[in-house]
């Protein structure tokens, strides 16, 4: 009878508080909501607890205190924004895991595959993409949970929610994979902040907020982000042996990012729920509250954009609540994540003889796994292509995507990994394929025997003595590459370095050349045989492929605008009467032209030895140029009405 009265005086007067606050001119802030619908998400609040036999509170129990604050008290940074948990969560792959039309249909086609396996495969797929639904089954005593079970199941349908993360517990964080997740259920909710304001969450949701430092672990990720698979023969059979699907926490172990730095880790959640270091208050209705740094946005980014951007404009058939607002803010998010944490990357010019260019392309991994990790259809490309910048004629090119978003020149199945490039149908692709037991290229994930190929970034670190290893191997060409991984042959750069060598075809003049990196993570390959197949699932996802924008996203660019390339000797080149340069070599550094009448100079690019240029001149009023500081071999590339005229001048150090 006490604990009710204390519970019902506590109620009133967070009651009025309330009133009282909502009467208050509301300032203007950035939110996705309009007020009547905050004032909606504040009813949340006084909602009854969640009965006692319910293990996983929903999201609805979470927003009345941490979505967006009518009052704009809490859940705002620094600068009046709305960082609001559920918000940012909405729209995420993680929201919408058991919503994934891909994934449902991708369960169906194993199932279509192996029928006898469905109870086991739609019990391990649920644990990961519904594991709310599937744990309260499971921790009920069931032994399996079906996809049938959670269509119906509005807990199951949250996907990874707020509940899912917040009651993981932390007995043998980091040990335990394959969607095997440990819960406390002893009805607490684990935050990052010590001494927590209880009683709301106490009273109005039934459930105590504790401080536990382990929710910033990347352990927390494990067992969903570490999966191995059952494998079986093309009869079904299972062979008694494992496949590694997928370790993005195991690749994470082994890097620089997962020993210790200072006094923590480089985790999953601070590259992926980046963090503000703006005094925020963590929950609405109480203006007393102090506000929490720095605060974890819940943007909770990965890198695929191609099934966000799908699943927006299939949200009626999908049943996603999601508005277009927070769909574009996690779209726009996820680019961020890709294009400015993902790689460095640089061309270079390393030379030319008579007949060829070379190139280089150096490649540094700057995420903390792989990459692309996570599911095995993901992959990156490497479009280089070299076009003469007069005519705009292409000389050579690699990897250019086709109008059906496939890679152009690439093999049917596994294309090697390159050391060097000389051939425009050889592409680098980095990449995890699948081998069946007859070594057979497969996308069907019970038969996944042996990889195929994995030459997939590796994170700085990595290295083929860590304990982690056996479940984060190296396979096919890449493993005996000496640039793959190594800096002057030691392990652990994180890098790749690869070289285009193609001829010029007896071309002369400048040309320029743009080195692109691509991420695909719904690439025609991967889906291609699953197509060919029929089920409900697999039939409404392919409509939605097809009609979805499937555009690779651009990681990393570099490119050298002016290269002057020449199939001959330029200081025996022809037309030699029609312009002279003298004295040559050099040692003040000025040279005078001498040109026939009727030629008439319209540029003048002064290139260096390494064919790049260094000045460019549209107008030559002068017949006196002054070459660089620099001393060294200097290249005159002349655009005349009598066409390209080339020069090699030399500087000399003045005795």
């Amino acid at each position: 009878m006490k604990s009710f009265l204390k519970n019902y005086l506590f109620a009133i007067v967070v009651f009025l508080a309330v009133i009282f606050f909502s009467t208050l001119p509301v300032q203007e802030h950035k939110s996705f909501h309009t007020a009547s619908e905050l004032v909606y998400f504040n009813q949340h609040l006084f909602a009854d607890p969640v009965d006692s036999t319910i293990i996983f509170p929903t999201v609805y129990h979470c927003e009345g205190c941490h979505g967006s604050d009518l009052q704009m008290n809490a859940m705002v940074d620094s600068d009046g924004n709305d960082v609001n948990v559920v918000d940012n969560w909405q729209a995420t792959m993680m929201a919408n895991s058991a919503k994934d039309p891909f994934w449902r249909a991708k369960v169906s086609h194993e199932i279509l595959v192996n029928p006898n396996h469905a109870t086991d495969l739609e019990t391990k797929c649920t644990s990961c993409h519904a594991p709310n639904g599937h744990y309260t089954a499971i921790l009920r005593g069931a032994s399996h949970y079906s996809i049938a079970e959670m269509l119906g199941d509005s807990v199951a349908m949250e996907g990874v929610s707020c509940s899912t993360c917040h009651t993981m517990s932390k007995d043998d964080l980091g040990k335990v994979f394959s969607g095997e997740i440990n819960f406390d259920t002893s009805r607490v909710m684990f935050g990052p902040y010590d001494f927590p304001f209880a009683q709301p969450m106490e009273n109005f949701v039934g459930f105590e907020p504790v401080y536990s430092e382990h929710v910033n672990d990347a352990g927390l990720c494990a067992s969903c982000h570490t999966l191995l698979t059952n494998s079986v023969d093309l009869n079904g059979n299972f062979t008694g042996e494992q496949f590694v699907e997928q370790a993005t926490y195991h690749e994470w172990l082994n890097s620089v990012y997962g020993v210790e730095k200072g006094l923590e880790k480089a985790s999953c959640q601070k590259c992926h729920m980046p963090r503000i270091m703006d005094t925020v208050v963590i929950s609405s209705n109480y203006s007393f509250l102090q506000g929490r740094s720095p605060f974890a946005l819940h943007e909770l980014v990965g890198g695929n954009t191609a099934m966000l951007k799908l699943m927006k404009e299939n949200k009626e058939a999908l049943n996603i609540t999601a508005t277009d607002e927070q769909f574009d803010n996690t779209i726009a998010n996820t680019f961020t994540l890709l294009q400015e944490q993902s790689v460095d990357f640089n061309l270079e010019l390393l030379g030319q003889d008579v007949d060829s260019v070379y190139f280089s392309i150096l490649i540094v991994n700057k995420a903390g796994h792989k990459f692309p990790s996570g599911y095995p259809a993901r992959r990156s490309y490497l479009e280089f292509v070299a076009t003469t910048i007069e005519e705009g004629d292409t000389l050579f090119q690699s990897g250019v995507m086709e109008e059906d978003y496939e890679v152009k020149g690439q093999t049917e199945e596994t294309e090697p990994h390159f050391n060097l490039i000389t051939q425009e149908d050889q592409v680098q692709i980095y990449e995890l394929v699948l081998g069946d037991v007859n070594g057979g290229f497969t996308t069907v994930l019970e038969r996944s025997h042996q990889a195929l190929k994995d030459n997939r970034l590796p994170p700085k670190g990595f290295t083929t003595s860590h304990s982690a290893y056996d479940t984060t191997k190296i396979y096919g060409a890449a493993l005996e590459d000496p640039d793959f991984n190594k800096n002057n042959g030691v392990e652990g750069s994180g890098s790749d370095k690869i070289r285009y060598h193609f001829p010029i075809n007896a071309y002369e003049g400048l040309i320029k050349v743009e080195a692109k990196m691509y991420y695909q993570s719904l690439p025609p390959k991967w889906m291609e045989p699953m197509f060919k197949e029929s089920t409900p699932e697999i039939d409404a996802f392919r409509e939605m492929y097809y009609a979805a924008d499937l555009s690779p996203v651009l990681v990393a660019s570099s490119s050298i605008d002016s290269i002057y390339v020449s199939p001959v000797s330029t200081l025996n080149a022809n037309k030699d009467s029609l312009l002279s340069i003298y004295p040559n070599p050099t040692m003040d550094g000025k040279v005078i032209l001498k040109t026939m009448e009727d030629l008439r100079i319209s540029e003048l690019s002064i290139l260096n030895s390494a064919g790049v240029v260094v000045r460019r001149m549209n107008t030559l009023t002068e017949k006196q140029i002054d070459l660089p500081e620099e001393n060294g071999l200097y290249i005159f590339v002349f655009k005349t009405n009598k066409g390209i005229l080339s020069r090699k001048v030399i500087k000399i150090k003045n005795p």
